[in-house]
């Protein structure tokens, strides 16, 4: 499908920080954007819940498929303005989003299956992760998972 066919985003996301347990991250890479590391993310979709719809970018993205009782929902979020080079994905004059922060610990050796959105993974300390990725949002999500794990 081509983008200009696919239904404009809502512009309420969610943010999933993967994690083993003991201070490391996986971060994903973009391919459409080189060296833009990330969490998992992605635009809530008509009739979702904001539980569902991390459970769903956590499997389109990586391919790993989340346990109800595995998923941490924060209670918290954060609003950003959207990039402009991702603004046509929104419906017009739309320049903030909403983002709601999730979790969830997996072991390492999960095997990680990236959708074609993504061409490589790494896991990280915490630190290292925080420092990689590309959104101050993702950044400050992995530096506060140390206070809730």
């Amino acid at each position: 499908m081509s983008q200009q066919t696919k239904p404009l985003k809502q512009p309420v996301s969610v943010l999933v920080v993967l994690h083993d347990g003991t201070g490391n991250i996986l971060l994903i890479e973009r391919a459409d954007r080189p060296n833009f590391w990330q969490s998992v993310t992605g635009s809530i979709e008509a009739g979702e819940t904001l539980a569902a719809t991390a459970r769903r970018e956590v499997a389109e993205e990586t391919g790993i498929r989340l346990a109800e009782n595995q998923l941490h929902n924060w209670q918290q979020s954060r609003q950003y303005e959207i990039y402009l080079h991702w603004r046509h994905r929104y419906p017009p004059g739309i320049t903030q989003n909403t983002e709601h922060i999730f979790s969830a610990c997996i072991r390492r050796d999960t095997p990680v299956r990236l959708s074609a959105e993504h061409t490589r993974y790494q896991w990280l300390a915490a630190a290292a992760a925080a420092d990689l990725v590309f959104s101050p949002s993702n950044r400050q999500a992995i530096l506060d998972l140390a206070q809730r794990v």
